[in-house]
C-alpha cells in the first residue's frame, strides 16, 4: 500500500517536471528565432497540446500499472490467506517493516500491533526455545539462510509450532541492509510427528531405519535389545557389525531383494550380534520408505530368542530320546533312509540290540536305577560305534544301530566289540550291575531294501540271539521266518477278529484336573485272541498297519464309538467328546473324510462331539495332511495331536494346522517322577501349547505327584490309571449313570484307579 502511494506521488512530480521542460523549450525557441506573434502563439498552443497529450498518455499508463499492481497484490494476498503463511520483510536501513496479513492468523495479534512493536514476535516465543533464536542469529550473521522451529504462545494461551525460514541481505560493505522471513504454522505436522514418535519409542518392538547399509534411527526397544546404552552407540554404524559372520551373506541378498522391489514387504528371521557379543534371534519385517528425503528401509522386529529356543527344544525332543539323549526311532529312520538312498551299490547293516534280563533290574531296583543304567549303556554303545554309524534308542531297553560302508565281516566285528563292551559291570551308586545285550543283524541289500524290512529282520534275528542263550549276535536268514510264527498267527487271526467279534472297545475318561469333572472319553480298541488272550494294541496295531487291515478296523472303531456316544446322549447322560485314534494309513486313504462323514450320519452324532487323534507322523506328508485336516475341520469335528513330542512336530507346521488339542505322551509324564529333569520337558510342551492356543491333555497319569505338577503348570485335562483304567461300555455307562464327576487325588477309590 505504501509502495502504491509513493508511486502516485512520483507521477505528479514527473508531470510537473515535464511542464517545466516544455516551457523551457518554448522560451528557447523565442530566443533563437524571430517569430511573429501569431507564429509564437501557434507554437505555444501546439507545444502545449503535444505536452498535454503526452502527459495524458503517461498518466493513463501509470494508472494501468497502478491497477495491475493492485490486482497482483490482491492475488498475492489471496494466496497468503489460503496458506498458513506469513512474510516478514524488514528494511534495516530505513527501518521499514512490511508484514503480510497471514501473521494475524498465525500469531493471533493484529498487523498494527506488529508495526507498533517490531519485537512482538520474539516476545511470544516460549522461554525454553529462546536459545534457538540465539543460534539462528549466529547463522544469519554469517550471511547464510536459517531455518528455525520454535514454539509461541498465542494471546488465547494456545501453544503453536512455527517454522521460520529467514534470508539476510548484506551490501558490498558487509552491512546488514534487509531481512526477509517466511513463517509457517506446522503445529499439526509436529503433533502428528510427536504422536508417531511416541508410539515408536514406546513400542516393545524394534523399529529402525537403515539406508546405505547404516543405521539412521533406532528406538529404545531396539538399542535395549542389542545391549547399547543409548542410540548414539548405534546410529551411523554399519549394520554388518551386528550380524554374525555366517548371516552376512543372507542379509546382503535380502537387502538386494528389498531394493529391487520397491513395494516389497519382507519378513524374515535372522540372528543379531549384541554389543556384549551374545547372539539373539530376531524376526523382522522390512519395507522401503523415504526418510529425510532419501530412500531407506524401515525395519520392525521382535526378539524371538525364547521362541526359537523352545522350537529347538521341541525339535530336539521330536528326534532325540529324553533319557539317553540318543536319536530316537524317528531320527533313526530318517538317517537310515538317507543312508540307503546314497548306498545303491554299497552294503549297510542294521543292528537291533535288546538288553538281557533288564526287566528284572527295573522291577527290583526301580525306574531310577534302570534309567541310570540305560544312560550308561547308551554311552558304551556310542564309544564302541563312534564314527562307523548311528546309535539310537528304540524304546525301553531296545537300541538300534546303523552301520554304513560295511560288509558282513565288519558288522560282525562291531557286534563283537559291542558284546565285549559289556563284559565289565555297570556301576550305579556304588553297586555293580551286569548287563548283556542280544544283537540281531540284517544287511542291505541282501535282507531288505527299505528301513522297515531291515529293522524287522534285524528284530527277528535278535530273537534268535535270545533263543540261543542271549549275550550273542545273529545274522538274519530267510530260515528265521519260523521265529515270526506268532506274528503270522496274529496276522491270520486279525483278519478274522472282527468277523468273530473278538474286537471290543474300552473307554477311558478324560477329566478336568482341578475338579475331577469328566470332560471327554477316549475309545481304545482291545483284542481278545482265542489262544493268546488279550493282545496288546502295541503288538497288533502295527501289524494291522503293515497288512492294510487298519482301514476296515479303523472304520469299525469309528462307527462303534460314534454310535456308543450317541446312545449315551440319548440315555440322558451329559454330552462329551469321544476321542478316536486315527492312523497314518487311514489318513492316506482317499475316502477317509467320506468314511468319517458316514459314521457321523449313521450314528446321528453331532460332529462337535467327535475328536480325532492323529499322530505327529502326518508331518511326513504335510501338504496332503493339511488338506485332509481342513476338510475334517469343516465337518465340525475336533482334532488333536496324540503322543506330542515323540514325533515329527515342527512349530512352523503346527501353527498352520487346524489343531484344537495336543496330548503329552506318557513317557514325558513318567519323567515328572523318574527323570532328573523333573518334568522340564512337560512344562515346555504345556507352555508351547498355550502359546499356540491349544488345549493340553496329559495321558498316562498314574501318580498324585504327576497330577499336582500338571495343575501347577496349567495343564487342565488329563487321563490315566490314576483316575480310571479303560472300562467296557457297560461299566462306563454305569460310571456315567452315577454322575460324571470323578474324585481326584486321595479321594479315588481303588476300583476306579484300577487297583485291585
Amino acid at each position: 500500500m505504501k509502495y502504491i502511494k509513493r508511486l502516485k506521488n512520483r507521477k505528479w512530480i514527473v508531470i510537473f517536471v515535464l511542464f517545466i521542460l516544455v516551457e523551457l523549450i518554448i522560451e528557447a525557441a523565442y530566443t533563437l528565432s524571430a517569430l511573429s506573434t501569431i507564429d509564437r502563439l501557434f507554437l505555444q498552443v501546439t507545444t502545449g497540446f503535444a505536452g498535454l497529450v503526452t502527459l495524458l498518455i503517461m498518466q493513463r499508463g501509470m494508472t494501468n500499472t497502478q491497477q495491475e499492481l493492485a490486482k497482483n497484490r490482491q492475488r498475492l494476498q489471496n494466496i497468503f490467506e489460503t496458506l498458513d503463511v506469513a512474510i516478514w520483510s524488514h528494511d534495516m536501513l530505513s527501518d521499514t517493516l512490511l508484514v503480510t496479513p497471514g501473521i494475524e492468523k498465525l500469531y493471533g495479534y493484529s498487523l498494527e500491533e506488529f508495526y507498533k512493536d517490531k519485537t512482538l514476535w520474539k516476545k511470544m516465543i516460549l522461554p525454553e526455545d529462546l536459545h534457538i533464536i540465539a543460534e539462528r542469529m549466529q547463522t544469519l550473521a554469517l550471511g547464510q539462510p536459517a531455518t528455525s522451529i520454535y514454539r509461541i504462545i498465542r494471546p488465547d494461551g494456545e501453544v503453536r509450532w512455527i517454522q521460520d525460514r529467514g534470508f539476510p541481505t548484506y551490501d558490498e560493505s558487509g552491512i546488514f541492509v534487509d531481512f526477509t522471513s517466511v513463517l509457517f504454522d506446522i503445529t499439526d505436522r509436529k503433533e502428528s510427528e510427536d504422536r508417531y514418535r511416541t508410539l515408536v519409542e514406546m513400542s516393545p518392538d524394534i523399529i529402525a531405519v537403515i539406508s546405505k547399509g547404516k543405521i539412521d534411527y533406532i528406538n529404545k526397544a531396539g538399542w535395549d535389545l542389542v545391549g547399547a546404552a543409548n542410540p548414539e552407540q548405534l546410529v551411523g554404524r554399519p549394520i554388518q557389525e551386528f550380524y554374525p559372520s555366517h548371516a552376512l551373506e543372507d542379509m546382503k541378498i535380502l537387502e538386494t531383494t528389498i531394493m529391487e522391489d520397491e513395494d516389497a514387504l519382507r519378513t524374515f528371521e535372522i540372528q543379531v550380534l549384541r554389543v556384549d557379543g551374545n547372539i539373539i534371534d530376531v524376526e523382522m519385517s522390512a519395507a522401503p520408505i523415504l526418510y529425510e528425503g532419501r530412500v531407506a528401509q524401515q525395519v520392525v522386529g521382535r526378539d524371538i530368542t525364547q521362541r526359537k529356543k523352545a522350537e529347538r527344544t521341541i525339535q530336539y525332543m521330536a528326534y532325540n530320546d529324553t533319557l539317553t539323549e540318543l536319536p530316537n526311532r524317528y531320527k533313526f529312520r530318517q538317517h537310515l533312509n538317507k543312508v540307503l538312498a546314497h548306498r545303491e551299490h554299497q552294503m549297510a547293516a542294521v543292528l537291533f540290540l535288546d538288553l538281557d534280563r533288564f526287566k528284572i533290574i527295573n522291577d527290583t531296583k526301580g525306574h531310577t536305577v534302570g534309567d541310570l543304567i540305560l544312560q550308561k549303556v547308551a554311552k558304551r554303545l556310542q564309544q564302541t560305534v563312534q564314527h562307523h554309524g548311528l546309535v539310537s534308542r528304540q524304546g525301553g531297553d531296545e537300541f538300534i544301530i546303523s552301520l554304513q560302508d560295511t560288509d558282513k565281516d565288519k558288522a560282525a566285528v562291531i557286534a563283537q566289540q559291542l558284546l565285549d563292551g559289556f563284559a565289565d559291570p555297570i556301576d550305579v551308586n556304588g553297586q555293580e550291575y551286569f548287563v548283556t545285550p542280544s544283537i540281531g543283524i540284517s544287511l542291505y541289500p541282501a535282507d531288505g531294501s527299505d528301513e522297515d524290512t531291515l529293522i524287522k529282520n534285524a528284530d527277528t534275528a535278535m530273537y534268535l540271539a535270545k533263543d540261543r542263550g542271549k549275550n550273542n549276535f545273529q545274522f538274519y536268514t530267510p530260515h528265521l521266518l519260523g521265529v515270526s510264527s506268532r506274528k503270522m498267527e496274529l496276522e491270520n487271526g486279525l483278519r478274522k477278529a472282527m468277523e468273530q467279534n473278538e474286537m471290543t472297545i474300552y473307554y477311558q475318561p478324560q477329566v478336568e484336573l482341578a475338579t475331577g469333572k469328566l470332560v471327554g472319553i477316549e475309545a481304545l480298541i482291545r483284542w481278545k485272541h482265542p489262544s493268546y488272550g488279550f493282545v496288546s494294541p502295541c503288538e497288533f496295531i502295527p501289524l494291522a498297519e503293515e497288512t492294510g487291515l487298519i482301514l476296515p478296523l479303523g472304520k469299525w472303531v469309528l462307527r462303534t464309538a460314534c454310535e456308543q456316544n450317541k446312545a449315551w446322549q440319548d440315555a440322558g447322560f451329559p454330552a462329551v467328546q469321544m476321542a478316536v485314534n486315527i492312523s497314518v494309513r487311514q489318513m492316506d486313504d482317499d475316502l477317509f473324510v467320506e468314511s468319517v462323514t458316514e459314521a457321523l450320519n449313521a450314528a446321528g452324532l453331532d460332529p462337535q462331539y467327535l475328536e480325532l487323534e492323529i499322530t505327529e507322523s502326518i508331518m511326513q506328508n504335510i501338504t496332503r495332511s493339511t488338506s485332509i485336516l481342513k476338510q475334517l475341520k469343516e465337518l465340525g469335528v475336533k482334532l488333536s495331536i496324540d503322543d506330542f513330542g515323540t514325533g515329527y512336530s515342527s512349530l512352523s507346521y503346527l501353527t498352520h494346522l487346524p489343531i484344537d488339542k495336543i496330548k503329552i505322551d506318557k513317557s514325558f509324564i513318567d519323567d515328572i517322577i523318574h527323570h532328573s529333569n523333573q518334568g522340564a520337558m512337560v512344562k515346555t510342551i504345556i507352555d508351547m501349547g498355550h502359546n499356540l492356543n491349544f488345549t493340553v491333555i496329559a495321558e498316562g497319569i498314574e501318580k498324585e505327584e504327576q497330577v499336582n505338577f500338571l495343575i501347577r503348570n496349567a495343564c487342565t485335562i488329563g487321563q490315566g490309571y490314576f483316575f480310571s483304567r479303560p472300562l467296557e461300555a457297560d461299566n462306563m455307562g454305569e460310571f456315567l449313570r452315577k454322575g460324571n464327576i470323578l474324585p481326584i487325588l486321595g479321594d479315588c477309590p481303588s476300583m476306579l484307579l484300577g487297583k485291585e
